[in-house]
């Protein structure tokens, strides 16, 4: 558990005893590439802490069409976030795209160390404030750079793992065909 616990004390709010408190909750879970995580008409209710492999996002569009719109890489958390936040039925799937290794712990857990504990509530204020950022750029991104500038800060930030996410998805993340993505690899290259 030694990646959850450098996450946790990454963070800065949580005591020993906080950090403590959760990993004896935690348990480890493996899921094989193409399993889910968690499903679109399910509701969220456990968090997991990515110690390997890939996670993608994704919705189900009217006509049937995957849109791949965030990737998790090792050493995040996961969630269907909205349906965790409210109880509600997610409209998202988790799915891995590489086999996973993921810590997981559960919602009800959670509550119950912040109801015991201020660092914890910190911290889930602290998580919530990430999100919100992490959806903001990801909006600006969409709307205020070309596919060749996302592409390009997705190799910056995460080149290790880039070659290992499937074309179509990467393609669908960056809201391009993968024909165009293909001519973008080519112009990278020369």
């Amino acid at each position: 558990m030694n990646p959850l616990r450098q996450y946790l004390e990454m963070v800065g709010h949580l005591r020993e005893d906080d950090i403590q408190s959760l990993l004896a909750f935690v348990h480890s879970r493996k899921l094989k590439k193409g399993e889910l995580f968690i499903s679109e008409g399910q509701v969220s209710t456990e968090v997991g802490f990515l110690v390997s492999g890939l996670i993608r996002s994704y919705y189900t569009t009217n006509s049937g069409e995957e849109i791949t719109y965030c990737f998790r890489f090792p050493n995040d958390l996961i969630a269907a976030y909205s349906s965790f936040i409210t109880g509600n039925k997610t409209e998202e799937n988790l799915q891995a795209i590489a086999d996973v290794e993921l810590l997981v712990f559960s919602k009800q857990e959670l509550e119950k160390l912040a109801n015991d504990s201020l660092s914890w509530v910190k911290f889930l204020k602290e998580i919530a404030e990430l999100q919100y950022i992490e959806l903001e750029k990801r909006i600006f991104q969409l709307q205020k750079t070309t596919a060749l500038q996302r592409y390009e800060d997705l190799l910056l930030h995460h080149p290790e793992y880039v070659q290992k996410i499937p074309l179509q998805y990467l393609a669908s993340y960056l809201g391009i065909t993968q024909r165009h993505l293909s001519r973008i690899r080519k112009e990278l290259v020369l």
